[in-house]
């Protein structure tokens, strides 16, 4: 029997009296969240998460999944001024502009993962210099493309790396952002205020999580003393994933959001959902 998918919402006091909304949605094989915004104002009204009991085994569940959700909530049936679609998985690469050629774009993933012949490959513009090349759900965009027309889409790394670009591009010294969903944990990397790494594992334990973080610092000749580690999304401090961190890690802080919405939330942890609310 298919279990019934649990469904968290937090909403502001404004939500009815907002006209003009602009809808953001943030998908993976993990779950569906949606965010709602005064497309005025930008103030955050609605920000809904439909978390998934197990992983996905497919982009076509994954679409079956929204489907029904779609069906259901009715704050997704009506009128947005502008729809964006943030695509989660780490079917994903950078590559500096000098190297890019838009011709070749299922190579450059061919490195890390595997692509199929059917597979469309898209990329997005980075002001570091790059691009980011990705595997869209292309079934899920078709799909949002009859509900609402032209909308825009990116995949989550673009928005991790540029927010975090804009944020830290003066900071000196060493820093690891490791944000964090419910399995998957992405880890990006700054030197002097440039963007150095991004990589994404899946994880089943805590042994798992600490691994790929040391790993990645061990890489780059990182001082587990010295450098500055910023958390954000599915974790707080009294998490396994947290405690094992600690014990390596010394320098530990929460990423701090541009907003306060999330502050009394009674399902969300104020530095969650980063891209998406960002």
């Amino acid at each position: 029997m298919t279990k019934k998918m649990q469904k968290l919402k937090q909403k502001s006091n404004k939500e009815i009296l907002s006209e003009h909304k602009s809808l953001s949605i943030q998908f993976s094989l993990d779950g569906f969240s949606f965010c709602i915004k005064d497309s005025v104002t930008n103030e955050i009204l609605v920000l809904t998460e439909y978390p998934f009991s197990e992983t996905l085994s497919s982009p076509s569940l994954l679409l079956d999944k929204i489907t029904q959700i779609f069906e259901s909530d009715k704050d997704l049936q009506i009128d947005f001024d502008t729809v964006k679609a943030i695509h989660e998985n780490r079917l994903v690469t950078q590559v500096p502009n000098d190297f890019f050629d838009e011709s070749h774009l299922k190579s450059y993933l061919s490195y890390s993962i595997k692509t199929l012949a059917s597979d469309f490959v898209a990329y997005d513009d980075l002001t570091i210099g790059a691009k980011n090349v990705y595997v869209p759900y292309v079934n899920v965009n078709n799909f949002l493309f009859e509900n609402f027309g032209e909308f825009e889409f990116k995949h989550h790394s673009t928005l991790l790396i540029e927010q975090l670009t804009e944020k830290y591009n003066q900071h000196e010294n060493d820093i690891m952002f490791v944000h964090v969903t419910h399995s998957n944990a992405d880890i990006l990397i700054f030197r002097n205020g440039k963007f150095v790494l991004f990589n994404s594992f899946s994880f089943q334990c805590k042994e798992d999580f600490i691994y790929y973080i040391l790993f990645c610092a061990e890489q780059l000749n990182m001082n587990p003393d010295e450098f500055s580690l910023y958390f954000a999304g599915h974790i707080i401090d009294d998490f396994e994933t947290y405690s094992i961190t600690h014990k390596y890690i010394k320098n530990i802080e929460f990423l701090q959001p541009n907003h306060d919405f999330l502050e009394k939330s009674d399902f969300f942890f104020p530095h969650s959902h980063y891209t998406l609310l960002s």
